[in-house]
């Protein structure tokens, strides 16, 4: 029995199986899209009650800004204090509470087999709701992105599903939590697509959707319905505008850049510093309280700014405060590893760079504004797509989006060529783990055995004795041969090591081959099949030369080596590369 690709044993279930599975986790992902929407509603209570403690001495769930506050002097103290809970619960609960979210979600798919513990999933968001509900210059959506993320994970991990499967979900999971919070299902499906899921495939598609659309029903009856931040701008874009998106883009970008160049010589500083790390995020929350005193709008997750900058209220002294102020206090509180995301921040930076530019532009400040947020976000995270619509999404005015696109295309690019890594996975490249953030296709799923392979190859007939075959492997040139009957139909594949063997055995000489072969040593590819098929049969036989038959009549038409394989992978790289002469 000759094993073509659509019989060999090891092959890997049947579509109609992957289909099956593909439905379940599709249901799975109703409750991991309803856990996340729950659990981001959870979180923005946690931060109103922690607000309200620390600023107004209230137990209540009721919105309140920190702004309100009549603590004068006093203020420096919150921002402290709530670090200094943070600092305890990340060195006795567990450390991967501290910074972001988002790059250590990264860091469980590409490297922790998309394992989050019951830990994370309980102490992200509450030490996130003590940290920002303090004062601490962050946003809601890196928690609710590694809460709902280990919703998925755990909710995965409890039906003993495997490890693609827990990606999948771990990564619904992560964008329903975004979804809830900010109401940006299209913007929460990008990120997980350009950030966090490495991949296109229907079997992570299906079930991130479902969840997406699993929050976003749940949102108007949990935490509010409708755009965040509702805007219209009632302008007809034209060529200016979009020209003048590009530069503000790029603009934005060089600030991404510098935020996050300064970011990590900030971290790289409290690692010098000789004292705990679970200290570091109080030396943080003295920084954070004294850019309170200056302006206290500066504080928390400051959604109330992102509104003024995206309907122009704000005044410019306020706008000039977050520019610089803001930065400063949010790069050496996440420098210092306190718990908190980037998302919030970023757009207040970015629309604090566009307003103040839209002084000078035609459209008014908020366009502006608006091309910097989506800009930055770009630039920062190397998500063109999910900052371009994230920006929209939050405004509600899709008529915007040609605006917002080039303004991400031209954050991207500058960020590109500024800098070698997001401020994501400069995280986990600090950590000697690399993450590429391209999209390419593999050509071993595209090339056929039949393009590479190399034709008419030397066999050996199953007539020959093993005393021949012995001698023939002294002077062989390759380490194994196909057998073949007079006709070229395979019979098999011997190698020097059974040419050893048969000594060893003491396996008459006048035996020829054919009679020291059987069913499983026969291992062949056919013309149509894909090259990672032929790899993965190298791998599962450890046979490094596997021969390729005609599947109609089991006749050796080729053979394919390892060697073949490393050459695809050299011409396409030159192909990458390399530019053509005239």
């Amino acid at each position: 029995m000759i094993h073509s690709a659509a019989t060999h044993p090891r092959r890997p279930l049947a579509d109609h199986s992957a289909d099956r599975r593909m439905l379940l986790l599709a249901a799975a992902a109703l409750a991991v899209g309803s856990g996340g929407a729950a659990g981001a509603g959870v979180l923005l209570k946690a931060i109103a009650i922690a607000t309200n403690l620390f600023w107004f001495g209230r137990l209540s769930a009721a919105p309140s800004a920190i702004v309100d506050n009549t603590l004068g002097l006093w203020l420096v103290a919150g921002p402290v204090i709530g670090s200094v809970i943070v600092g305890v619960m990340a060195r006795y609960g567990s450390d991967k509470i501290r910074g972001h979210g988002i790059p250590e979600a990264i860091e469980a798919i590409l490297y922790g087999e998309s394992r989050l513990s019951p830990r994370v999933a309980l102490l992200k968001p509450l030490s996130s709701a003590i940290s920002i509900g303090s004062g601490g210059p962050f946003g809601a959506e890196g928690p609710i992105i590694m809460t709902g993320g280990a919703i998925g994970s755990l909710f995965a991990q409890a039906f003993h599903l495997s490890a693609a499967e827990r990606k999948a979900l771990l990564v619904a999971g992560a964008a329903a939590g975004m979804t809830a919070i900010f109401g940006t299902p299209m913007a929460a499906i990008m990120l997980a697509i350009e950030v966090l899921l490495f991949e296109w495939k229907p079997r992570s598609f299906v079930p991130l959707v479902i969840a997406v659309l699993a929050a976003w029903l749940w949102r108007p009856l949990l935490i509010d319905q409708g755009p965040l931040f509702p805007v219209h701008h009632a302008i007809d874009l034209g060529s200016p505008h979009i020209a003048l998106a590009l530069a503000v883009g790029a603009l934005a970008g060089a600030q991404a850049s510098l935020l996050s160049t300064v970011l990590y010589r900030i971290e790289d500083a409290f690692a010098r510093l000789p004292i705990h790390w679970m200290w570091w995020p109080a030396l943080g929350g003295i920084v954070v309280g004294l850019g309170g005193l200056i302006d206290a709008h500066t504080l928390g997750a400051g959604y109330a700014s992102i509104r003024g900058l995206l309907d122009g209220s704000l005044a410019m002294q306020v706008v000039v405060a977050l520019l610089i102020v803001k930065a400063v206090i949010w790069l050496v509180a996440l420098g210092s590893g306190t718990s908190g995301g980037v998302l919030a921040p970023l757009l207040l930076l970015g629309g604090a760079l566009g307003f103040v530019l839209g002084q000078f532009l035609p459209g008014g400040a908020a366009l502006w504004a608006l091309a910097g947020m989506a800009g930055i976000l770009s630039g920062a995270m190397r998500a063109p797509l999910m900052g371009s619509l994230f920006a929209v999404e939050l405004t509600g005015d899709f008529a915007m989006l040609p605006l917002t696109l080039a303004a991400s295309a031209g954050a991207y690019a500058v960020s590109v060529l500024v800098m070698r890594r997001s401020i994501l996975t400069e995280k986990i490249a600090r950590r000697g783990r690399h993450v590429l953030q391209e999209y390419t296709i593999d050509p071993f799923d595209f090339l056929q055995a039949a393009q590479i392979m190399t034709p008419q190859p030397e066999v050996l007939f199953d007539t020959m004795p093993l005393a021949e075959a012995a001698a023939f492997f002294g002077t062989a040139r390759h380490r194994s041969y196909p057998v073949t009957t007079a006709d070229g139909t395979l019979k098999g594949i011997v190698s020097r090591g059974d040419a050893l063997r048969w000594q060893v055995d003491g396996i008459p000489p006048d035996t020829t081959l054919g009679d020291t072969l059987s069913d499983a040593s026969q291992h062949c590819g056919t013309p149509h099949d894909p090259l990672g098929r032929i790899a993965d049969l190298m791998v599962e036989t450890g046979t490094g030369r596997i021969p390729i038959v005609d599947p109609a009549t089991g006749r050796v038409i080729g053979i394919l080596t390892r060697h073949d394989l490393l050459k695809v992978r050299h011409v396409h790289h030159e192909g990458e590369t390399m530019r053509a002469r005239r």
